[in-house]
């Protein structure tokens, strides 16, 4: 936290009894115990909820990252709320932030204050349940955020290797609520405070719950949709499969129906979701109160994720991508919702009056940069469509593409004075740039958005997800063709001739995503080369809850087609398509030239090598050869001097570092907070 902040401690919600008391209250109606340090900013999921209960009218506290160890005193300091108690694990799934794609525990947390990674437990939705279950029986508990959103059904644990239950069996809470969590969080707070017991809480939407068959309000009724149990799924992979392909119809549909799922001798009841937000609505939510700082308990420490985030804006919630890894449609929704052009501009005044702010925004974006103001024509289709995507496997021709309303925005933003810079951090849709629309208006629009992306919102480096190469393989993670990626390098390349800048594109690439292989490694590596990339921002697929990709890799079956599908499971089988982004690295090429051999690809040698190897490579595949990963240290390749400006600055190293609006590592990018 700046030394020169304006702000009071009373500016913040409070976090301690003392600070409850200097507001002079006896008694919270809600406490919030939060996975994060507490940022009272809108990215951050507890500062939302909280600010949210309190402009209702409710006294609220947050407890960041308590200590679950010894005598639970903080989880005792603030005593029994007189409504209920809320967790908000954290904005990004504890186990993604704890562990890296090959289970080995990270050195950094960055929601923590100085980075420490020790301040939140696995799984704190359900350590932090257990723990007030046990002090104070009788209160409510409400689970919130990516990670019980993500779990509220059976699910694959990577981290355990195995089914998991709904996580309300293990972490004996009384609800779920999933997505973004307003709405819910005000209903509850009023029936609790109305007199209605939270067993009774069956009908508000968007919410997950256990009971009884004969407590499910109205029955088992003919148009609920009654997946595979979770013992059947543990003894039928296929079972599994086939409930994902529901779970997700349902959870991008105007209209869902109700799901149902027996586990334990009761039944986890999904209610369908509430209305995509209004633009109304969203604004309510980025207008509250916030400070927009760490709280003042941490001055003099840093906190990564703010540093990230502080001079950004989220301008919208929701992506209709549907990207076959990630998380975003599962938890925020398939819909748009867009803050209107006042209130972005209010936040953006907000970062301008930032001690530190220099005229820069280093991001003006969302889920997705450019699918602000984007929705169907005829909202009557919506009405009856259950795509998980709209733009896979091509553009939905219902799909406004217009472009207007965004550049409309960065012009508004642009011209304040104080404004120097706005960029665009978040990750472009270049095929929604691409497309041919029959509407020439937004045909031009695209052709402005792109140009004035390039020329006047990049850094230096504009950073796009194409993910791979292979066609095949790109149809399964539900991404365009690689020839698209193609088609927008040619442009980038051309507006950068004619404006005589010398800026860079980088790509982010995923390696042992269900259906690919090592030959589609091996090639993915050759294409690169031609393209001139040494790549740096790489990373091995890693299975997170409720997603088509982590159902696939676990399952063995595609879930829509429930044909059988390859994964590479194995630390071997995963590091020998891995060791493929690093071709251009002299420690590499030896066990990439005896892979390409033993697959009988040897014909890419001489394409990826432009001379002969010292070394021959050994006839004969030796799997021990393969027990490590490459070096991918940052140092200066033989030879040849690194430039700072160059694609090769940077080394593998990073490849954990993806744009947080696309990245299945990532469930909830800074700016997609949650409860």
């Amino acid at each position: 936290m700046s030394v020169h902040s304006k702000y009071k401690l009373t500016d913040f919600l409070p976090t301690t009894k003392k600070e409850v008391e200097l507001r002079g209250w006896d008694q919270l109606d809600i406490i919030l115990f939060s996975g994060d340090a507490y940022i009272d900013h809108p990215a951050f999921g507890a500062a939302v909820i909280g600010r949210t209960l309190e402009a209702a009218g409710y006294k609220v506290a947050i407890v960041p990252q308590p200590d679950w160890h010894g005598d639970f005193r903080d989880f005792k300091k603030l005593g029994r709320p007189r409504l209920y108690f809320g967790i908000a694990p954290g904005a990004m799934d504890s186990m993604v932030n704890k562990y890296t794609a090959n289970r080995r525990l990270r050195s950094e947390d960055a929601y923590s204050p100085d980075g420490r990674h020790d301040l939140r437990p696995e799984y704190p939705s359900i350590v932090y349940s257990n723990i007030l279950r046990q002090l104070y029986p009788d209160t409510p508990i409400v689970l919130g955020g990516i990670e019980a959103s993500l779990r509220r059904l059976t699910h694959y644990d990577y981290w355990k290797d195995r089914l998991r239950k709904c996580i309300l069996c293990d972490a004996h809470a009384d609800m779920i609520i999933y997505g973004m969590g307003e709405k819910q969080v005000i209903s509850i707070a009023q029936k609790l405070e109305n007199g209605a017991h939270i067993k009774d809480l069956k009908h508000i939407p968007q919410t997950v719950y256990l009971c009884k068959e004969g407590d499910i309000p109205g029955g088992i009724k003919e148009d609920d949709i009654i997946l595979h149990s979770h013992e059947a799924c543990l003894h039928n992979k296929k079972y599994q499969a086939e409930n994902f392909k529901h779970i997700e119809e349902e959870s991008n549909k105007k209209h869902a129906q109700r799901i149902l799922q027996s586990v334990d001798n009761v039944y986890a009841v999904v209610n369908p979701p509430y209305p995509t937000m209004s633009t109304a609505e969203v604004d309510a939510a980025y207008d509250l109160p916030y400070t927009r700082e760490p709280h003042p308990k941490y001055r003099g420490k840093t906190i990564p994720a703010y540093e990230m985030i502080k001079h950004s804006v989220n301008i919208h919630r929701g992506c209709f991508g549907g990207c076959s890894f990630c998380t975003i449609s599962a938890h925020q929704g398939k819909f748009i919702s867009c803050r209107s052009k006042e209130s972005i501009l209010k936040e953006v005044k907000q970062v301008i009056q930032m001690p530190d702010f220099k005229g820069y925004l280093s991001d003006l974006g969302g889920p997705s940069a450019n699918m602000y103001g984007m929705a169907g024509k005829n909202q009557k289709a919506c009405e009856h469509c259950k795509r998980p995507s709209c733009v896979n496997p091509e553009i939905c021709p219902n799909l406004e593409t217009d472009h207007t309303k965004l550049l409309e925005i960065y012009h508004a933003v642009d011209e304040l004075p104080e404004i120097k810079k706005s960029f665009i951090g978040s990750g472009v849709r270049y095929d929604l740039l691409l497309h041919k629309s029959k509407d020439e208006k937004s045909n031009e629009a695209a052709k402005q958005y792109t140009r004035e992306l390039i020329t006047r919102h990049v850094s230096g480096r504009l950073k796009v997800a194409p993910e791979h190469t292979s066609d095949r393989v790109l149809h399964l993670m539900r991404k365009p063709s690689f020839q698209q990626f193609y088609a927008f390098k040619k442009i980038f390349d051309r507006i950068n001739r004619e404006e005589n800048m010398r800026q860079q594109i980088i790509p982010y690439f995923i390696s042992s995503h269900p259906g690919c292989q090592e030959e589609d490694m091996a090639e993915l590596a050759v294409l690169t080369k031609d393209l001139d990339f040494h790549l740096e921002q790489v990373q091995d697929f890693t299975p997170t809850p409720m997603t088509v990709s982590t159902e696939a890799w676990y399952t063995g079956y595609d879930p829509y087609t429930l044909e059988p599908i390859f994964s590479a499971k194995t630390p071997k089988e995963k590091l020998a398509q891995r060791q493929f982004f690093f071709w251009y690295k002299p420690e590499a090429r030896h066990d990439i030239e005896r892979e390409l051999h033993r697959i009988g690809r040897s014909d890419l040698i001489a394409k990826l090598y432009d001379k002969p190897s010292k070394q021959h490579p050994r006839a004969v595949y030796d799997p021990k050869a393969i027990g490590s990963a490459p070096d991918v240290s940052n140092k200066k390749r033989k030879g040849r001097e690194e430039k700072p400006t160059d694609n090769r600055r940077k080394s593998a190293k990073q490849n954990d570092k993806r744009p947080k609006s696309c990245n299945p590592n990532f469930s909830s990018n800074h700016r997609r907070r949650q409860k």
